[in-house]
């Protein structure tokens, strides 16, 4: 295969990867309520088994693209982790008590945080001017997962017979599916993936130097590459000169002497790495953007918290009817991604956050003006708060991991998606708990929730000027190396 063929190869393995995980999310939440209560399990464990997913892939991303940035692969990655998925999901199945569901979920979710090495490896793969599109297409495989996982749901539900010591039924039945689902992704990533190499590198582009309009002190990556250089040499004559001293008694006076200079060799790399953490995520425009990551996946996951129980209760919703509302859902938020991957190629990353935050909030005013509270017969207002929301939801998505990745160093790209996934990670711990316990109370849960929104709403107009990609300025390199 020639490098176009294996990058087509690995993309398309890739989506499959994110379809797999929107049919695991789609078989398994119209279900999961249902099976707790059967288990017997307190209604706070529906909050803690969604929850649950989140917190082990919340600590895993950082690890998992830390382990790709150190050596540019992620095929390995990917296979090691859907282990975990096959044996949580297999957990899943098993189903004998609601601590071993809440267990199998924990195991589950580390596979997911796999995520931050893909995105990643998607960012070193594509260009700027042409990852927002990329980002779409694969997070619209995601919803079509969503999409596809209720059509599954349909036999599903119908199984009803033994094997061997389990138990195979309507609730049992999603852990085993996607556990041979997962099996099957193994098989495919082995045939189908390549660690391809970074584009700039394939088409032999130049090295780049990023500029920003406003240069820190220090410069991270000009600060990393200096001492792993200059500093390393000078460190190991250091070292060499020392030894040769210190074996020779009449030279123990400059002891002090050496342990000073070797000092000043240690500070400024231990100062060089506290620089490349503070300036790499607490840049205001990165916080922006982790903080549009967090309130986004906050709210949505709370409202998809709310939505069962409510449907439930309101309008007598079981599993085959929530299988089909989660299905169209899938279909709006797909028409979403494919809207906002066209718009992408007209306007900046940035508008189109604008615009996601703007229905947004929108969408959670309607539903504090209509849920909260419903009078009458509210099924119509329902849908349209459930329209809105999902209708903001591709604007802000795409747009904030587009600008993530263009603001943040590709050479870490693995570990500073990790840390975006780990904050989306704790705002889906976060939401599912906070909705769990005030489905009573929708005024306060809605309250919260448009606050955030707000809050967002300002931080972006303070910092709008600033979320753009920086300034790229090419310098040739000299062949002269006296130069």
């Amino acid at each position: 295969m020639d490098y176009r063929q294996k990058k087509n190869c690995t993309f398309f393995t890739i989506g499959l990867i994110f379809l797999l995980s929107g049919i695991e999310y789609a078989v398994i939440l119209p279900t999961i309520w249902r099976y707790l209560q059967i288990l017997e399990a307190p209604p706070y464990f529906l909050g803690l088994g969604l929850s649950a997913f989140s917190l082990s892939g919340l600590l895993t991303g950082p690890l998992f693209g830390l382990w790709s940035d150190r050596t540019r692969t992620t095929k390995t990655i990917i296979l090691y982790s859907n282990v975990f998925e096959i044996v949580g999901n297999f957990m899943y199945f098993m189903g004998y008590s609601k601590w071993l569901l809440l267990c199998s979920r924990l195991v589950a979710g580390i596979g997911a945080g796999a995520g931050s090495s893909i995105f990643g490896f998607l960012t070193r793969s594509t260009r700027p001017e042409e990852r927002a599109g990329v980002f779409a297409a694969i997070m619209a495989c995601r919803q079509g997962g969503l999409l596809i996982g209720p059509a599954f749901n349909l036999f599903l539900r119908l199984c009803d017979f033994q094997l061997g010591p389990f138990v195979v039924n309507n609730y049992t039945s999603p852990g085993i599916f996607m556990c041979l689902m997962w099996i099957l992704l193994q098989f495919v990533v082995l045939a189908l993936y390549w660690d391809i190499p970074p584009i700039s590198s394939e088409e032999g582009g130049i090295a780049v130097g990023v500029i920003e309009e406003e240069e820190p002190l220090v410069r991270t990556e000009e600060t990393l590459e200096t001492y792993g250089t200059v500093w390393d040499d000078q460190i190991e004559t250091t070292l060499s000169s020392e030894i040769h001293h210190f074996q020779d008694p009449s030279h123990l006076k400059y002891a002090c002497i050496c342990g000073e200079h070797f000092l000043w060799i240690l500070l400024p790399l231990s100062l060089s790495l506290s620089l490349s953490v503070s300036v790499e995520f607490l840049r205001e425009e990165v916080v922006v953007l982790l903080t549009a990551q967090f309130i986004t996946l906050f709210n949505q996951t709370a409202l998809e918290t709310m939505v069962t129980p409510l449907t439930q209760r309101s309008f007598g919703f079981g599993e085959l009817a929530n299988s089909l509302m989660y299905s169209l859902c899938g279909v709006e938020v797909i028409l979403g991604f494919f809207l906002v991957r066209g718009l992408s190629r007209q306007v900046e990353d940035r508008v189109v956050l604008a615009v996601g935050l703007v229905i947004c909030s929108v969408a959670c005013v309607w539903c504090l003006i209509f849920l909260a509270n419903p009078q009458g017969e509210w099924l119509a207002t329902f849908i349209i708060g459930v329209f809105l929301q999902l209708l903001g939801l591709p604007f802000v998505a795409v747009s904030q991991v587009s600008l993530f990745s263009k603001v943040t160093a590709e050479k870490t790209q693995g570990f500073s998606q990790g840390v975006r996934r780990s904050v989306g990670g704790l705002a889906t711990i976060l939401g599912p708990l906070w909705a769990g316990g005030l489905t009573g109370n929708l005024y306060l849960m809605l309250g919260v929730m448009l606050a955030l929104l707000l809050m967002i709403t300002v931080m972006l107009i303070l910092s709008y000027d600033r979320l753009v990609e920086p300034k790229v300025v090419q310098h040739a390199q000299s062949s002269d190396n006296g130069q």
